[in-house]
């Protein structure tokens, strides 16, 4: 392989990788030094502490009972995490929240919730709204 040939494959390689970071979808949350968020990512907090989710999934999403949603939010999709939430896994003893209007409600904002907090970007414990 010439200079010319690795040279254009390096700038090909370093291109596409830059592609690839502009055409990702940014995150569904917003937040500011790990307590302060969106919202709309409030509400899904507001749905975890008030659904009691800890008692299953452990108080820092790390598992317990059930699975780290730490660890879950990294491979599952949103469609994926919804319908779980929504439809529930009875064979390993996952409810189903479909008939919970404040779930149902908040569903997306649930998600943006664990999923910043499977990202690292919110800490654990209580949070506060961005900019109050």
């Amino acid at each position: 392989m010439n200079i010319r040939t690795l040279c254009a494959l390096t700038a090909a390689f370093w291109i596409s990788g830059a592609l690839a970071i502009t055409n990702a979808a940014p995150p569904p949350y917003k937040v500011v030094a790990g307590t302060k968020v969106d919202g709309q990512t409030l509400n899904g907090w507001r749905t975890w502490r008030s659904m009691a989710c800890e008692r299953c999934h452990g108080a820092a999403q790390e598992g317990g009972l059930g699975p780290s949603l730490l660890a879950s939010l990294k491979v599952m999709s949103r469609d994926e995490f919804k319908n779980t939430v929504l439809h529930g896994r009875a064979a390993k003893g996952m409810p189903n929240f479909d008939g919970s209007k404040q779930v149902v409600d908040n569903v997306d904002n649930l998600y943006a919730y664990l999923k910043g907090r499977s990202d690292g970007a919110i800490k654990p414990g209580r949070l506060e709204e961005i900019g109050k």
